[in-house]
């Protein structure tokens, strides 16, 4: 695992973005964490995010022109980003949308830089995947395109097929998805960590469960 994963993943957990427990997901499912990117919820916390976006984006190689975060959550995420690859070096545009046009001042629904090029997607987590369409079809819709998607978790769960949404959309739409982690660098994380944190071996077997009945191949 690269560092930046495991760092992220004590991050998450530290700021108790990411808990153990037994939580109903919307599918009506018992999943064993939960991960709520919205608790990210100060000026460090939010700093430290982008910083992480970056790194995992970095690390991908992929290449890009822009960056575009669909609201609401994707708001605060590609701004940040933004601020993180400007700290490398970078001075990349980037823009959200409004969920409604505005009929006034600048109108329409895109708020910031002008899409244009290749197009980054920052968003925090793929369950649906509605709001990667909603934005696939503003950049599109702009002249722009849109290049991947890039996200804090992918949880390789499926949905109501065989597929998980992270892999329905690489295949609707031919994105990759860049994620900070997966459920394997989770699993892989709190393997190398339980003899330090024991009560962590009932939630690695509690996620490998959970895994075995709606988990997917990376």
């Amino acid at each position: 695992m690269s560092d930046f994963k495991a760092e992220f993943l004590e991050f998450a957990i530290g700021q108790q973005v990411l808990l153990f427990g037994e939580f109903k997901t919307k599918a009506g499912r018992l999943s064993p964490y939960f991960f709520n990117a919205g608790l990210f919820n100060d000026g460090l916390s939010l700093k430290k995010l982008g910083e992480f976006y970056a790194k995992a984006i970095d690390a991908s190689g992929l290449a890009f022109d822009g960056l575009f975060g669909p609201a609401y959550k994707g708001i605060p995420l590609v701004s940040t980003l933004a601020v993180a690859f400007a700290a490398e070096g970078r001075n990349l545009p980037f823009s959200y949308n409004r969920k409604e046009a505005k009929d006034h001042g600048e109108g329409g629904h895109i708020v910031g830089a002008p899409l244009a090029g290749r197009v980054l997607i920052v968003d925090d987590v793929i369950s649906a995947g509605t709001s990667v369409r909603e934005s696939v079809e503003l950049i599109r819709a702009a002249g722009a395109t849109p290049c991947g998607v890039a996200i804090a978790l992918d949880r390789m769960e499926r949905g109501l097929g065989q597929l998980s949404a992270v892999q329905e959309v690489s295949r609707d739409y031919g994105l990759p998805v860049i994620s900070i982690v997966n459920l394997d660098d989770l699993a892989g994380f709190l393997s190398t960590r339980r003899a330090a944190r024991p009560e962590w071996s009932a939630t690695l077997a509690a996620i490998e469960a959970y895994r075995a009945t709606y988990g997917v191949r990376a």
